[in-house]
């Protein structure tokens, strides 16, 4: 498509470290499927708060930048 832009996402992070939801908060609209199918492959170290694995929330962002 060569397009280059930055898309955010806010990913909820389950106790098992998988991305379980994403929502979309800012990008172009024909970038912001492939990121949100980016980010839900990812696996994640579950977080850790007084030694229990939790779910969480983190921002990301990814930035699709064309070759030069």
């Amino acid at each position: 498509m060569h397009i280059e832009g930055i898309v955010e996402l806010m990913a909820t992070i389950s106790k098992n470290g998988d991305i379980t939801h994403i929502k979309i908060i800012s990008g172009n609209g024909q970038l912001t499927k492939a990121a949100s199918d980016a980010v839900k492959q990812w696996k994640y170290k579950p977080y850790l708060l007084n030694g229990e694995p939790v779910e969480i929330q983190t921002q990301v962002t990814v930035n699709f930048k064309l070759p030069h």
